[in-house]
């Protein structure tokens, strides 16, 4: 089994993009937090337009940054070793992180709006993104209910795999989409003199963190769709587990050390058919996995 980091094919390619994500994606935080308070005035939390200014920070930090984060964690070569409930854990927590803040983003732009009558709803970037919301939600308590507690079967998990990996890099596109859409939107509304035609600073220095977006977006997907990339099957095999299951070597060995050779014989050859019948589920349902 491939486990250490020096194993991996293209290692040193996989951590340049790595670094280099991480620090354009941090970067493009950087970028929102000045540009909320360089040219919008701040944040605050009473319906004002300093109000609004949560909502491109927190779409950027969570619903961005922290998603795509969330999307190429189990391709950190150095977590191989720790074990997949862990991972599972992990990718689970940040993608709850990101929907928690992408909700309060919600919530500051709908208060803005019917703090100053300004209808909700009408353009097509709150229709994609509060579409991207609720998509993400689904896709959060489907990833839970299937594949993070032990309940759901192994036929249903490597059936589902695939599509839980296509439909979170496709609302992961559609949120960086929606992000430019947006940002886009509010200099149109918000620069009147000198208009945005006319190429201000701030229209300048925006268009410059929808550029890092792009950037971020394109290295997460790079990364994510890289089948030689992916956490070794071999790291897998308990994965889809059934509900009562024995790991390997644990209780089917201590049942045969009492039975007779022929006992032994039979949970071996049964042992290792369930083995192998787990090692193709897991590779169908996660040729693609993140």
């Amino acid at each position: 089994a491939v486990r250490g980091a020096w194993k991996m094919e293209g290692y040193v390619q996989f951590l340049a993009l790595l670094v280099s994500a991480l620090l354009v994606g941090f970067v493009s935080v950087i970028f929102a937090l000045v540009w909320v308070f360089q040219y919008r005035g701040g944040l605050s939390w009473d319906g004002s337009s300093q109000e609004f200014n949560w909502h491109p920070v927190l779409i950027i930090t969570g619903f961005v940054f922290i998603q795509g984060i969330a999307i190429i964690v189990y391709r950190l070569p150095w977590t191989w070793k720790c074990s997949k409930l862990l991972m599972k854990s992990i990718h689970a927590g940040l993608n709850t992180i990101a929907m928690i803040l992408a909700i309060v983003a919600v919530v500051a732009a709908f208060d803005f709006h019917n703090a100053g009558g300004t209808p909700n709803m009408y353009s097509l970037h709150s229709w994609i993104g509060l579409a991207a919301v609720i998509f993400y939600a689904l896709q959060l308590f489907l990833g839970f209910a299937v594949f993070l507690l032990p309940f759901a079967p192994i036929s249903l998990r490597a059936a589902l795999m695939p599509i839980h990996v296509f439909s979170g890099l496709t609302i992961f596109a559609t949120v960086i989409t929606t992000a430019l859409m947006g940002i886009t939107e509010k200099l149109i509304f918000s620069l009147q003199n000198p208009s945005y035609s006319a190429s201000p600073p701030e229209a300048t220095f925006v268009n410059c963190l929808g550029l890092l977006l792009v950037i971020f977006g394109a290295l997460i997907l790079w990364m994510a769709s890289r089948p030689h990339w992916k956490r070794p099957p071999e790291e897998n095999l308990k994965v889809l587990q059934p509900i009562g299951g024995t790991p390997e070597g644990t209780e089917a060995e201590s049942t045969a050390t009492d039975g007779s050779n022929a006992n032994k014989s039979e949970l071996k050859m049964n042992s290792e058919a369930a083995r192998k019948q787990n090692f193709k589920l897991d590779e169908a349902g996660q040729r693609s996995t993140m």
